[in-house]
């Protein structure tokens, strides 16, 4: 069982708690999309409000465990200020005894926000050491971060196991309440969406959820080794040529299951990788040979729009074409006005993070579907059914 920030006494207390703040930046360093900074803030609100002071940690970029000014995350710190009204102290470290005083010395109704946790290798190498040094900035751990819960990093898992306290903050509890009833106690008919470039990452993902799913919806880069697999022509477009046999398997299983793993029955292909490129719609018996598919076509749009807004419960994972370029958005942005109107008709609609949420953000649709996941990575890695590190440390 997992315990609830709000199950928490915080009153006096220190809690240190992971949050999700890898945010994206321009060149300038300004915060283009603070979404993730903006849903922390029920916790954060709720630990403040109780006369408990937040100490935020979090990670931004790849700074490969050295100290680099481009990834440090004073912006964040301003931005959150602004957010919560509140004094956010920023921290010069997320180690030491100069943090160590900077958090012993705060006072209710302030925000401490520590610095960049992978400016120090020990974060992602989940050092004992580093995490004895997290250890000194709380009395209580709260994981906030469903985005970074796959990872067994020093502030994800480590830490949690030197504290007699540990909980969930709301939003982590948000996202394992809807992809849990999703899978668990779904609303039918069930329909998993699942796009993106390579069939690599998301072989678990379908494979587990053939046994829960009433149809899983192929687009992206990865149908073309679905249909190279089913011995179509398939002209320059991607395919992975190691996995024809694993996407043979998958549509063998699908079959035995009777359940429908739909592979789209035309396509939106160029002549180049390029959005100026000349293009053609052609049913995907007929690619020519140097010709590559670039999104799902108009026919596969509009069965797919019939079946998710019939649906009871749709999880959509990746994009159906190469939605950053406008000629090829098409079959993408239809997917997620699908999802809009399934959620509009009473289902639960979920976008699985990463490229769908940039998707439907882009589109303007994020309020219009039932829960936009803050993590990519995580999400797919609970859907393929397994145990996330981060999860499993508030499980005490």
């Amino acid at each position: 069982m997992i315990r609830s920030i709000t199950d928490v006494d915080v009153r006096g207390k220190k809690i240190l708690t992971r949050v999700d703040f890898n945010v994206p930046q321009d060149d300038e360093r300004r915060i283009t999309d603070d979404t993730r900074i903006s849903e922390s803030l029920p916790t954060i609100e709720s630990i403040v409000s109780r006369g408990g002071i937040p100490v935020l940690m979090s990670h931004l970029g790849r700074p490969n465990g050295k100290r680099n000014e481009k990834y440090s995350l004073n912006p964040v710190a301003e931005r959150l200020a602004d957010l919560t009204h509140k004094e956010v102290l920023f921290a010069p470290d997320c180690i030491g005894k100069e943090v160590e005083d900077l958090v012993r010395s705060a006072a209710p109704n302030q925000i401490i926000l520590l610095e960049n946790l992978r400016f120090h290798a020990g974060e992602e190498g989940n050092d004992s050491a580093f995490c004895k040094q997290l250890r000194m900035l709380g009395d209580v751990y709260c994981n906030d971060a469903f985005g970074t819960a796959h990872r067994a990093h020093s502030s994800t898992s480590g830490v949690a196991a030197l504290f007699d306290t540990v909980c969930a903050g709301l939003l982590m509890l948000k996202e394992l309440q809807y992809l849990g009833s999703a899978l668990e106690k779904p609303q039918r008919p069930f329909i998993s969406v699942l796009g993106g470039s390579k069939i690599s990452g998301k072989i678990e993902v379908i494979s587990s959820l053939l046994g829960k799913c009433d149809a899983i919806l192929i687009g992206g880069g990865m149908m073309y080794t679905f249909l190279k697999a089913m011995g179509k022509e398939i002209g320059t477009s991607l395919v992975e040529e190691d996995r024809i046999d694993t996407a043979k398997t998958l549509l063998d299983s699908a079959r035995a299951l009777g359940v429908n793993l739909a592979v789209p029955a035309d396509a939106v292909v160029a002549d180049a990788f390029s959005n100026d490129a000349q293009t053609q719609i052609v049913d995907v018996d007929h690619i020519p040979q140097n010709w590559m598919g670039m999104d799902i076509g108009p026919s596969t749009v509009e069965t797919y729009s019939s079946m998710i807004a019939n649906a009871g419960t749709v999880v959509w994972n990746g994009p159906m074409g190469v939605f950053e370029m406008p000629n090829f958005s098409h079959g993408t942005r239809a997917i997620a006005s699908a999802m809009a109107e399934s959620t509009r008709k009473g289902a639960i609609t979920i976008i699985g993070g990463g490229d769908s949420a940039a998707a439907i953000s882009q589109f303007g649709l994020s309020t219009s579907v039932t829960h936009v996941s803050t993590g990519g990575g995580a999400s797919l890695e609970y859907l393929e059914g397994k145990t996330l590190p981060g999860v499993a440390a508030l499980n005490k």
